[in-house]
């Protein structure tokens, strides 16, 4: 059985990533977030890596309402969980291998 994860750093990462699911479950959607951020599908995969992306990935998300529904609803988390990991993400103290 795996380990819950508990570093606030890793699960927002995770909802980053299932974030980035989301933008890319849908034509339209992922069209718009690969204009605005200039990268092209076949980078999806290696940008997911870097933290910078992952944040563009929820800034994305977080800047509509709707947008932010739709992921919520299908994440079953609710919008300031989303908001939360946005900002964990941007703050620097929050570093990977902290416990």
């Amino acid at each position: 059985m795996k380990k819950p994860v508990q570093n606030p750093r890793e699960v927002a990462e995770i909802v980053a990533i299932q974030a980035l699911s989301f933008v890319a479950g849908d034509p339209e959607r992922l069209g718009l977030f690969l204009a605005e951020t200039g990268i092209g599908p076949e980078t999806l995969r290696s940008a997911a890596g870097d933290p910078n992306f992952l944040i563009s990935v929820l800034d994305f998300v977080l800047r509509d309402d709707a947008t932010v529904k739709a992921f919520a609803n299908v994440s079953q988390l609710h919008p300031t969980n989303i908001a939360a990991a946005r900002q964990v993400l941007g703050d620097p103290h929050w570093e990977r291998d902290v416990p």
